[in-house]
């Protein structure tokens, strides 16, 4: 029986390490949806043996990409698999400093990509996996940031904290059901990413909170992607997944 997974943010920094480990998994299956996609990644697979897609797609548009995943779904034989999970996993810093109305389209962008993404995507996995009877995940990465307020970073934490809400009220919705998905919405900790390197980048003017990480990144306080993944990996098979719609995966 294969395990289904869909990915997004799939082509660097944690979304690949994630996207490798699970090609290890047995019966591993995954669709994968990044703004590139990577060879390094199908090559990788394709030595692991598991059965990868990859779709290039701009989440900031993010309809047309879930009526995409909801059709492909659709296609899926349920008596085929053993689970299915969707990993929320791409997003965007935004603007660092404080908001201004000039900034109107980084705006919509950050927030289609970091909240409205992961809404449709969801909306679309329910949809399509109603009646599979079977173990399914919604597993959100969500961020620290989405419970701590940081001055200069209103559009990221502001997309964060939404997920979180909404991965709270998804919880409600899905409780009672037959076939219920069970979702988190779970911080990974600090990653050594390209997001930790522009958070460095930011005007101190604009960003006070800079120092903080360059401060992580020379105390070697940030995880490696690859460690980072398989924290986050470790959280989403523990048999309580769930029980907490918003969780840290370093929580014991």
């Amino acid at each position: 029986m294969k395990h289904l997974t869909i990915l997004t943010g799939a082509s660097r920094g944690m979304g690949l390490a994630l996207a490798q480990q699970l090609c290890q998994r047995p019966q591993a299956t995954l669709l994968c949806i990044s703004r590139q996609t990577s060879p390094e990644l199908d090559a990788w697979a394709a030595a692991q043996g598991a059965n990868l897609v990859q779709w290039r797609a701009d989440l900031a548009q993010p309809i047309p990409v879930a009526q995409k995943v909801l059709a492909w779904l659709q296609q899926q034989d349920p008596s085929q698999l053993a689970s299915a999970t969707l990993i929320n996993n791409a997003g965007v810093i935004g603007h660092l400093g404080p908001l201004s109305p000039q900034d109107e389209q980084i705006l919509q962008s950050t927030l289609a990509i970091n909240l409205e993404a992961p809404m449709q995507l969801t909306a679309a996995f329910l949809s399509a996996t109603r009646a599979w009877a079977m173990s399914k995940k919604i597993l959100n990465i969500s961020s620290g940031l989405g419970r701590r307020a940081m001055a200069g970073s209103s559009m990221y934490c502001a997309s964060k904290a939404g997920m979180d809400h909404y991965s709270r009220c998804v919880a409600l919705e899905e409780a009672d059901l037959p076939h219920g998905v069970r979702i988190v919405s779970l911080a990974p900790g600090v990653i050594d990413t390209d997001m930790q390197t522009d958070l460095r980048s930011g005007d101190k003017n604009l960003f006070p909170e800079r120092d903080n990480f360059v401060n992580l990144k020379q105390t070697g306080a940030l995880s490696s992607p690859a460690q980072a993944a398989a924290r986050v990996l470790s959280y989403l098979d523990r048999a309580d997944f769930g029980a907490q719609p918003v969780a840290d995966s370093r929580d014991a």
